[in-house]
């Protein structure tokens, strides 16, 4: 467990509160390492066996990359809720909690006596905070979802990747991931409101919500433009140069300057100022019209410089650009750029990762290294809290 202190700092944010995650996989687990990140004293409740992720994918022991990414900072019980004593372990811990997060199939949690209606009612100051596939209420509310669902059912799908390709999934859990800082942000909000009137809350999140929102811009511009978004692969379809891929001497870059003044710098920057005027590329609308053409003459202007050296040229000349890295290469940027945004993250096998902290400081308190629980490890001590604070 994270200490609530940074070495003389104030407590740490959520210092004092506790919080009971039901969760498994990915979407409430991460919510509950943000809280932990925070402050917070989480407590992971696993079934026998433990959460799925520790093992998905993975066979070499109990902490795998899945479980490894979502849990640090966390302390391990094992409760098998069909056991009436584990289900009475379980409703102690809840009720000396704050925050409770579960992503369990709709009417598990209630069916061990652990949904939010029936807590509330004995807990009324508890933060209660689900995430299912497909909302609360309506006839798709059962339905069973995963990432991959969300991203499909929502529309994303269907504008990424190319256009003479199937649709593609993005290539990560991102709904998962969004979901879980979406569940956060709601806890978060609901303890403000605690704090001031006493009241617990249920924060309710859907994958299918999460999905939708991210696609706010892609709403509004169907609406606009009267148009079906479509898959163009890298760029943006109605912006240029915007997200565009460009080749260099050794490697690639992507750059944005579509705005009139950005791309008046741009081509001030690789020594084609007249470039501004050409009637191909004088305004945006021209640039769209002419992609393939303007990424040709822009591959050419940098065929003598790395994606490093471009990079830095452009920048300077005040246009947003990045290296198109793998992620072996941004790994190793990371470590040598910005290793205060890393923490280090130990394993009961005494395997240390590097991994990304929370993407955010409070009064620059710096970002604390954690551990990962092996299954049950801190059963006994948590049982013995729950023993205490019965008698």
């Amino acid at each position: 467990m994270q200490s609530s202190k940074t070495g003389g700092q104030e407590p740490a944010a959520l210092a004092g509160l506790r919080v009971i995650d039901f969760g498994q996989f990915i979407a409430a687990p991460s919510a509950g390492q943000i809280l932990a990140d925070l402050g917070a004293d989480v407590i992971k409740v696993e079934p026998p066996g433990g959460d799925a992720s520790r093992r998905s994918g993975w066979q070499a022991d109990a902490c795998g990359p899945m479980f490894s990414a979502y849990n640090r900072g966390k302390r391990s019980i094992v409760l098998d809720l069909r056991d009436a004593k584990d289900r009475g372990v379980a409703l102690a811990l809840v009720q000396d909690a704050d925050v409770l997060l579960q992503n369990a199939r709709p009417g598990v949690m209630e069916k061990y006596g652990l949904g939010a209606s029936q807590l509330r009612e004995q807990f009324p100051k508890l933060i209660y905070a689900s995430v299912n596939g497909f909302g609360h209420s309506g006839p798709a509310a059962s339905r069973p979802g995963l990432d991959i669902a969300a991203q499909a059912e929502s529309g994303m799908m269907s504008m990424n990747g190319d256009a003479h390709a199937d649709p593609t999934r993005v290539g990560f859990t991102i709904v998962d991931v969004l979901a879980g800082r979406t569940l956060a942000t709601g806890v978060l909000a609901a303890l403000v409101r605690r704090s001031v009137s006493g009241q617990g809350a249920h924060v309710m999140v859907s994958l299918i919500d999460v999905a939708t929102d991210a696609l706010s811009q892609q709403w509004a511009e169907h609406q606009l433009y009267d148009t079906m978004p479509s898959r163009c692969g890298n760029g943006q379809p109605a912006l240029a140069p915007a997200a565009d891929v460009v080749g260099t001497a050794q490697g690639k870059i992507v750059l944005s300057a579509y705005l009139q003044e950005h791309f008046a710098r741009l081509c001030q920057c690789i020594g084609k100022p007249d470039l501004a005027q050409d009637p191909r590329f004088r305004d945006n609308a021209a640039r769209v019209a002419n992609r393939a053409a303007l990424r040709q003459v822009l591959a050419d202007a940098m065929s003598k410089v790395s994606a490093e050296q471009a990079c830095v040229l452009l920048n300077e000349a005040g246009v947003v650009s990045g290296v198109v890295r793998d992620l072996e290469g941004a790994m190793h940027q990371a470590e040598t750029h910005t290793p205060e945004r890393l923490v280090s993250v130990s394993s009961p096998g005494n395997r240390m990762l590097r991994m990304p902290a929370l993407p955010l400081t409070i009064d620059q308190t710096p970002h604390l290294d954690a551990t990962l629980p092996d299954l049950d490890q801190h059963g006994a001590a948590i049982r013995a809290e729950v023993a205490c604070q019965d008698g």
